[in-house]
């Protein structure tokens, strides 16, 4: 029992850091359309940083708990966490598609593993994932926001904007999202030259 409780204590405190990190990253500020999201939101860090690295230790002493865990939930995000962070986008959606096996009703881990999906230049699939979340929780920030970066990678800019439009029509007031009218403008000018 106790062993259990420190797993759980260290899985919590683990993913709490990273949903901290990335909430604290947001950032929405105008960028060029080519770019492609490598979370819920994007990285504050510059295209150019190296992903962070990738404790190997670490990783197989998640794997190995999961293995001797296979209906816990909490280690398989952990694990998906582990691998989105280090840029790892086929280890993360695999264990990520595992903890959503065991609960389908995950709205976060459903966004990131669309998120991963992106990176990994499979936006249709993303685009997927974050419907079924919108599906459940239609002003979802993450998977709104990132269904709009699904819709610019598979070159439909109008549905973007339309995405992020609505976003912003759900929620005026969030700071997180002050960049976001700029980047809307940025494409509308790209769609049209002319204007």
């Amino acid at each position: 029992m106790r062993r259990d409780t420190l797993a759980f204590t260290i899985a919590g405190t683990a993913l709490g850091l990273v949903v901290g990190y990335m909430a604290a990253s947001w950032d929405v500020g105008p960028r060029p359309a080519a770019a492609s999201a490598a979370s819920q939101a994007p990285p504050a860090a510059p295209a150019s940083a190296a992903p962070p690295r990738l404790n190997p230790d670490e990783a197989k002493a998640m794997e190995s708990l999961a293995a001797r865990q296979p209906g816990d939930v909490s280690v398989r995000v952990e694990l998906g966490n582990l691998y989105m962070e280090a840029e790892r986008w086929s280890e993360a959606i695999r264990w990520y598609r595992e903890a959503l096996a065991l609960n389908p009703s995950l709205a976060e881990v459903t966004t990131d593993l669309g998120a991963c999906l992106v990176s990994a230049g499979r936006p249709a699939e993303a685009l997927a994932e974050f419907d079924k979340v919108l599906h459940a929780d239609p002003a979802h920030r993450n998977a709104l926001y990132n269904r709009g970066i699904a819709l610019l990678q598979m070159g439909r800019a109008k549905d973007a904007v339309a995405a992020w439009e609505e976003l912003l029509r759900r929620r005026p007031d969030d700071p997180q999202l002050q960049g976001l009218r700029g980047r809307i403008e940025q494409l509308r000018a790209t769609a049209a030259p002319g204007r």
